[in-house]
């Protein structure tokens, strides 16, 4: 549906609704005809505007208060925006997700494949949608399927297309499969390991690295006998893997807790842990396909780390221009957002990215981008009395001296995700220890999550909102998905 039906000219008086399970008190802000808000219209009581540290950008007086200089032009310009979900139909655990480009969707589900082993959800007809009449299913299908591991983990190769299905089974070591067509068929399971350690929280990716065996690089990392991470290299897309070594400099005493690796068009590799010296958070980069990796802080300094179960991490993205995106949660368990343009060699200023209402905590934090600059943001956050709700921060101008932030709320008040005690600070449901998230060619964030209350996995996303490729108007509308989809 469409939120476009004010009129310029004219005083909006817009009702921002406290979402804490229940409707709260009411407060009214003045939009004046000659803001950029104005050509919105209606502004859903799940989308927000603001600025970092939680500004409220329709808030004149607190903008000024803020010492903020607005320049709401070109990509920096506020667009109408809303968050829905679509389910996948059937349940998920740390939901890791890809798109091909073929515009085709996939999530991991831990133990729902052929003879129990971890499934391949193909959801088509999903991205660019003009119905809710998409499907989702099972295409991991080999005649010998790889059985169901601790850590499930898909991944697609941003470049190639090819599927990899990466599976950890503890002492067993790793397996690697991959599929060139849409799923429909698997390359046969490739032993991935050399060291036979105690193995957790893996994690793989690809950069633009070409080697004489394939068109670009692949690399994971898994948490095994040693004070950082253990990494591995593949140069002939994944059919066989270098022996494992360490994913740090050498004295690193990080812990072996890593995020999620990112490659770049630079060929880079990039994953996010504690810093070496045991506290603040790094950004860890090889240049070599994961031989070798340098540390490069954070700047945690101001807003410290979360002291909760996935403190360990720190996300990274890697925008089309090879600039890279941090996200990390603070010590008040709050989201913060930093970017290099230099290769993680400096940062930008932290900048805090909740919207202006009262969150009391968040957790799960996952980045990704699309071009230079555009950027999407995701976790949970609990709202009150553990009301977990999803959300997805948009930037499309990171890089201007005030960058403006489109919060959306993927699920709608009185659909929480889930109502456990502290979910977003432990192992919770479906959503386990992480999330992740892409960007369709089209520049359609999407964000892979469980709705925990129902045990399903869903992709979250925009219906309608700026695009993180092309014209920042250029995204068609989707319709509402919600628990009609579950």
């Amino acid at each position: 549906m469409s939120m476009k039906s004010g009129a310029i000219g004219i005083v909006i008086l817009l009702i921002l609704v406290p979402l804490s399970g229940c409707f709260g008190g009411e407060e009214e802000i003045e939009v004046l005809d000659d803001s950029p808000f104005a050509l919105i219209g209606d502004i859903a009581n799940t989308t927000w505007y603001h600025y970092s540290g939680g500004i409220d950008a329709l808030d004149s007086d607190a903008v000024e208060l803020a010492n903020i200089t607005e320049n709401l032009t070109g990509n920096n310009a506020p667009y109408s925006a809303l968050g829905s979900y679509y389910g996948i139909g059937m349940s998920t655990f740390e939901p890791t997700i890809g798109i091909t480009s073929l515009d085709n969707i996939y999530m991991s589900s831990w133990g729902n494949g052929p003879a129990g082993s971890t499934a391949v959800i193909r959801c088509s007809g999903l991205i660019e949608m003009t119905s809710l009449d998409y499907s989702c299913e099972n295409v991991y299908n080999p005649l010998l399927p790889v059985p169901n591991s601790n850590d499930p983990y898909i991944y697609v190769d941003k470049w190639t297309d090819r599927i990899m299905k990466f599976d950890m089974h503890a002492l067993l070591g790793m397996t690697v499969e991959f599929s060139d067509d849409e799923g429909n068929s698997w390359q046969d399971g490739q032993l991935a390991t050399s060291i036979y350690s105690v193995q957790d929280h893996q994690t793989i990716g690809s950069a633009l690295l070409p080697a004489p065996g394939y068109e670009t690089t692949w690399s994971f990392c898994i948490n095994g006998n040693a004070p950082h991470p253990l990494c591995s290299t593949s140069f002939d897309g994944g059919r066989t893997w270098s022996p494992e070594v360490s994913g740090s400099p050498i004295d690193c005493q990080s812990g072996g807790l890593t995020a999620h690796i990112e490659g770049g068009v630079n060929g880079n590799l990039y994953r996010g842990n504690i810093g070496c010296n045991g506290d603040g958070y790094s950004i860890y980069r090889s240049q070599n396909g994961g031989i070798t990796w340098t540390e490069h802080p954070l700047p945690t300094e101001e807003t410290g780390t979360a002291d909760t179960w996935n403190a360990e991490e720190a996300q990274v993205a890697v925008d089309d221009g090879g600039n890279v995106h941090a996200m990390w949660m603070g010590i008040d368990n709050l989201p913060y957002y930093s970017y290099s343009l230099d290769e993680g060699d400096s940062w930008s200023n932290p900048m805090m990215i909740a919207p202006p209402i009262n969150l009391v905590g968040t957790g799960f934090p996952v980045v990704t981008a699309g071009e230079s600059g555009r950027v999407a943001l995701g976790y949970v956050g609990d709202t009150g009395n553990n009301t977990w709700n999803g959300y997805m921060t948009l930037i499309t101008d990171a890089f201007a001296i005030h960058p403006l932030m489109t919060t959306v709320q993927i699920n709608q008040p009185g659909d929480p995700l889930d109502i456990e005690a502290d979910c977003g600070y432990n192992r919770c449901g479906g959503l386990g220890d992480f999330l992740d998230m892409s960007v369709d060619k089209y520049g359609r964030p999407w964000f892979g999550l469980s709705h925990n209350i129902n045990d399903i996995g869903i992709f979250a996303t925009i219906s309608h909102g700026p695009a993180l490729r092309g014209m920042i108007d250029s995204l068609s509308e989707i319709p509402v998905g919600g628990p009609e989809t579950l």
